[in-house]
C-alpha cells in the first residue's frame, strides 16, 4: 500500500481499461491503486471474452471430429461431458486471472478487492468486499467499470429459465432448448456454441438481419450457414408474452400480423449492455452523463476535474481492445507522457463458425453517406488453403475510396477472421491504398492470399476468380 494511501492514480474497475490503465501507470513510475470488486480481468476475462471463446474451440473441436471422415479416418462415436467443457472454460479464465495479478505486482500496483466509490474529487473509498473501509487520497481517479448485460424490466434472472451472458458461462447442464434474444455478438456467438452440442437453438432479432451492425453480405451469409447449421433464424422479430413455468419458458415471436407459439427450457437475453455505475459516485459527485454513461472530452476527462473515464463506462463500441487502447491513451494523457486519441477505426470481431471481422464502414454506410466508392471482394472457396483445411466458406470484402483507393472498411466472414483482420487494420493506421495491399506478396497457401486478392479485384486483376 502507497505511504498514507497517497497515490497518483486510482483505477476504479479491473476488466479490459481498468487493468492496463493501472499497468501502464505503473509503467510510467507513478504510485497506482486498481480497486476490483471480484477479480482482476473484469467482465471480459472472467465472464465474457475469455471463457467464451473456450467454450467457442470446444465447439469447433467437436464438430471437427464428427467431420473426421473427411480427412480419412473415424473417430467413432463421440461423447460431450458438458460439465467438464465448461470448467475448463472457467480454468482458462482463472489462469488469466492470476497472469493480470502477476502484472500488478510486476509494475507494483496495489490490487485492492472491493467496490470502489467517489466520495469526493480525490478520495475514493472501498465501500463494499475484502477491502471495504479504506480510503484512499489520489491526484486523478479513472473510472472504469464498464457495463453489465441489460435485464428485460420485470423478468427474474434465475440462472436456468432466464438467463443472461454471464449466467450461461457458469452452466452446467445444457439445456435441451433455448431462445436466443438478440442476434449481436453475444448472441450469435452462443447460438453457435449451444447449436454445435446439440442444444435447439432459435435465434430472435428485432432487427431485419443478424449481426445487424456488420455489413449486409456479410449478414446473409451468416444466416444462411447458421440454417444449414440447423439454427432457428427469426429476423424482425419481437419476443412477447413470456411466461416462466418451473420446467420450461412459453412466449410469443411476433413477426407484422403473425404469433408463434414456443415452449423451450430457457431463454438468454442478448439484448445490449448499461452502464456498471452501481455504488461508483457518492451523491456529492455528479459528472456530466448522456444515456448512463460517462462524458468524456478527447483527453478522456470528466466535467469534474481529476476524473477520468475509459472504457465502456463512456458508451459504444463496447469492445475489450477499445477500452485498453483508451485506457493507455488516458493515463498517457494524464501523466503528460504522450497526447490522448479517440478511437476512430477499430475491428470489431464475431467468434462463431463462420467467424466474422471487421473495419471501417460497410457499404451501406458509404451508400448512405454518398461516399464514392469501389468494392474488391473474393470468396474463400477459390484459396487453395481455405479448401485444404476444408473451411472454404466466405469472401473478404474491400471497401476503398474512388479516387484515391483508400481502404474505408473490410469486412470478412470466415476460418480465422478474426485473426486476418489485422492486416486491414494496419493497412488503415498506415494510410495505405489498395494498390499497396495488392503489391504486398502474400505467401501461399495461406488464408490470407484471400486479402491480397481483395485489393487486387478492386481493379479487376485477381487472378484466381
Amino acid at each position: 500500500m502507497s505511504a498514507l494511501n497517497q497515490y497518483d492514480l486510482v483505477v476504479i474497475g479491473g476488466g479490459p481499461a481498468g487493468y492496463a490503465a493501472a499497468i501502464r501507470a505503473g509503467q510510467l513510475g507513478k504510485n497506482v491503486a486498481c480497486v476490483e470488486l471480484e477479480r482482476a480481468g473484469g467482465t471480459c476475462l472472467n465472464w465474457g471474452c475469455i471463457p467464451s471463446k473456450a467454450l467457442l474451440k470446444s465447439a469447433e473441436m467437436y464438430t471437427a471430429a464428427q467431420h473426421s471422415e473427411e480427412f480419412g479416418f473415424s473417430c467413432g462415436e463421440i461423447t460431450v461431458d458438458f460439465e467438464k467443457v465448461m470448467k475448463r472454460s472457467r480454468n482458462v479464465a482463472d489462469t488469466m486471472g492470476k497472469g493480470i495479478e502477476f502484472l500488478f505486482k510486476k509494475n507494483k500496483v496495489d490490487y485492492i478487492v472491493g467496490r470502489g466509490q467517489v466520495n469526493v474529487p480525490g478520495m475514493v473509498e472501498v465501500v463494499d468486499g475484502p477491502d471495504k473501509g479504506k480510503f484512499l487520497n489520489t491526484k486523478n481517479t479513472l473510472l472504469a467499470t464498464g457495463c453489465k448485460a441489460r435485464k428485460l424490466p420485470g423478468l427474474e434472472v434465475d440462472g436456468k429459465r432466464i438467463m443472461t451472458s454471464r449466467e450461461a458461462l457458469a452452466m452446467t447442464e445444457m439445456p435441451k432448448s433455448i431462445v436466443i434474444m438478440g442476434a449481436g455478438a453475444i448472441g450469435v456467438e452462443f447460438a453457435y456454441f449451444l447449436n454445435a452440442f446439440g442444444c435447439e437453438v432459435t435465434l430472435v432479432e428485432m432487427m431485419d438481419r443478424i449481426v445487424p451492425v456488420e455489413d449486409g453480405e456479410v449478414s446473409q451469409t451468416l444466416q444462411r450457414s447458421f440454417k444449414k447449421q440447423g439454427i432457428k433464424v427469426h429476423t424482425g422479430t419481437k419476443v412477447d408474452n413470456l411466461d416462466v413455468g418451473t420446467d420450461s419458458v412459453k412466449l410469443d415471436l411476433v413477426k407484422g400480423d403473425k404469433t408463434e407459439n414456443v415452449e423451450v427450457e430457457s431463454v438468454l437475453l442478448a439484448i445490449g449492455v448499461e452502464a456498471y455505475t452501481e455504488g461508483l459516485l457518492s451523491p456529492k459527485v455528479k459528472p456530466k452523463m448522456d444515456r448512463g454513461y460517462v462524458v468524456v472530452d478527447d483527453n478522456y476527462k470528466s466535467s469534474i476535474d481529476g476524473i477520468y473515464a475509459a472504457g465502456d463506462l463512456i458508451g459504444p463500441p463496447w469492445l475489450a481492445h477499445v477500452a485498453t487502447y483508451e485506457a493507455v491513451n488516458a493515463v498517457n494523457g494524464i501523466f503528460g507522457h504522450s497526447t490522448p486519441h479517440r478511437v476512430k477505426d477499430f475491428p470489431g470481431c464475431t467468434y462463431c463458425l463462420p467467424q466474422v471481422a471487421s473495419i471501417g464502414i460497410t457499404e451501406e454506410k458509404a451508400k448512405e453517406e454518398g461516399i464514392a466508392y469501389k468494392v474488391g471482394k473474393f470468396p474463400f472457396q477459390a484459396v487453395g488453403k481455405a479448401v485444404a483445411i476444408n473451411h472454404p466458406e466466405g469472401f473478404v470484402k474491400l471497401i476503398v475510396g474512388e479516387k484515391y483507393n483508400e481502404i474505408l472498411g473490410a469486412h470478412i466472414i470466415g476460418h480465422d477472421a478474426t485473426e486476418m483482420i489485422a492486416e486491414y487494420g494496419l493497412g488503415m493506421k498506415l494510410e495505405a491504398t489498395a494498390e499497396e495491399i495488392h503489391e504486398t506478396i502474400h505467401a501461399h497457401p495461406t488464408l490470407s492470399e484471400a486479402m491480397g486478392e481483395a485489393a487486387a479485384s478492386v481493379f479487376g486483376e485477381a487472378i484466381h476468380i
